[in-house]
């Protein structure tokens, strides 16, 4: 019998916990936000954190590693026909690029209390889809300037530092030129 990893399982086995983890994140995915066991919240986070910077990629391979992940590959939209309306399709048009100017950091966890019946602690993940906030995009802007001007101010340096022997060997020249007076 194989050594269990470490921490809890979300079910007796490694691959239920995995059927779990995938469905959980194509539920993510579809509503943009659930309700489920603080737990399995924090089990899904780092999953479909990972999934989201796949997507952004959007390389070929990428996409299919997805692909491979999500479950639902069937028409969730009403009215809507095609791969247009799948969760796969809206992970990789609209929640990826919703992302793109964000680091990591693509859902939000936040506890809500314990659930009637057997009081287990619930807690809501959701996809963070609000544009980062402008004081961390002007931070990336002055890096990006900053990182502009450094090799200028570096030329710049290296100029005057060629400059200043050649005024030294004038100055004494210059006393020398005194001394014969």
């Amino acid at each position: 019998m194989p050594t269990p990893t470490k921490g809890a399982r979300l079910g007796g086995s490694p691959s239920h916990e995995r059927l779990i983890l995938k469905n959980l994140a194509t539920s993510l995915f579809e509503h943009g936000r659930i309700t489920t066991t603080v737990t399995k919240a924090k089990r899904l986070q780092p999953f479909a954190e990972r999934l989201i910077s796949k997507a952004k990629r959007g390389d070929l391979h990428n996409i299919r590693q997805v692909a491979k992940t999500i479950n639902s590959k069937t028409v969730n939209r009403p009215g809507e026909e095609g791969d247009a309306a799948t969760t796969l399709h809206r992970l990789i048009t609209e929640i990826a690029p919703a992302m793109s100017e964000r680091n990591g950091g693509y859902t939000r966890v936040t506890k809500v209390g314990n659930r009637k019946g057997d009081n287990a602690p619930m807690a809501v993940i959701e996809l963070i889809l609000e544009p980062v906030s402008a004081k961390q995009s002007v931070v990336r802007e002055a890096e990006k300037a900053a990182k502009k001007t450094a090799p200028k101010a570096a030329k710049a340096d290296e100029a005057p530092a060629s400059e200043a022997p050649a005024a030294d060997a004038e100055a004494p020249a210059e006393e020398s030129s005194e001394k014969d007076a």
